[in-house]
């Protein structure tokens, strides 16, 4: 695998308007998603570099409510076989117990980062999106209280992060990237994030799905 850290950036679209601080907040999300624009998502599919089959999967893109409303991301355990390291949000696959996706979102949310399925808001969910590893995967929206304690699974988190929703909201951030890889040309987005200490680096299918929220958001 290359690293993504290292592929040159090709542009910003600073010439696209940022979704204001008052849209990421708690109300402005709900009524966005209870009553939502006519719109289309940006993307959908990576070329694939797994040949297996195809696993239903769900990500929970969960916002802490606040004065400024933060994004809850995880950084992958070394230990994990699928995307080891990499800035995600908490979620995985689609078990054959879970009704469905929103609840497979968020039994993972609670395995991974200790986040109660009871303290959590659902808002609605995004366009599927196909990762290139072969997961097809339902991003559900919701909010979470600030004051609640998340406790990581050492085994699944490395760590968790928060990052500002306008920030990822503000397209001036959205790096775009290509590079000629297994005889294709693949292209994403990556939208860092430095917390004071270390940079956050979201990229491939996690900075796509921001990238289909901020369409939906600025629509």
């Amino acid at each position: 695998m290359f690293d993504p850290t290292q592929v040159p950036v090709l542009g910003t679209d600073s010439h696209l308007p940022a979704v204001a601080l008052a849209q990421c907040q708690p109300m402005a999300l709900r009524q966005r998603f209870a009553a939502p624009p006519v719109w289309q998502p940006e993307l959908h599919h990576e070329p694939r570099f797994i040949d297996r089959v195809p696993s239903p999967a769900a990500v929970l893109m969960a916002v802490r409510t606040g004065p400024q409303p933060t994004l809850l991301l995880t950084e992958r355990s070394l230990a994990l076989p699928d995307h080891p390291g990499q800035i995600a949000f908490p979620g995985g696959k689609i078990d054959a117990t879970d009704a469905d996706a929103q609840a497979a979102a968020l039994r993972e949310a609670e395995e991974e980062i200790g986040l109660p399925h009871q303290a959590v808001e659902v808002l609605g969910q995004l366009p599927i999106y196909t990762t290139g590893s072969g997961f097809i995967v339902t991003p559900v929206l919701a909010l979470v209280p600030a004051w609640q304690r998340l406790q990581p699974n050492p085994r699944e988190v490395a760590a968790v992060f928060e990052v500002p929703l306008a920030y990822l909201m503000n397209p001036a951030h959205h790096r775009r990237h290509e590079l000629l890889w297994q005889g294709s040309h693949r292209q994403w987005f990556s939208m860092p994030w430095h917390d004071g200490t270390r940079e956050c680096y979201i990229w491939g299918a996690t900075a796509a799905m921001l990238r289909n929220l901020y369409r939906l958001l600025s629509a």
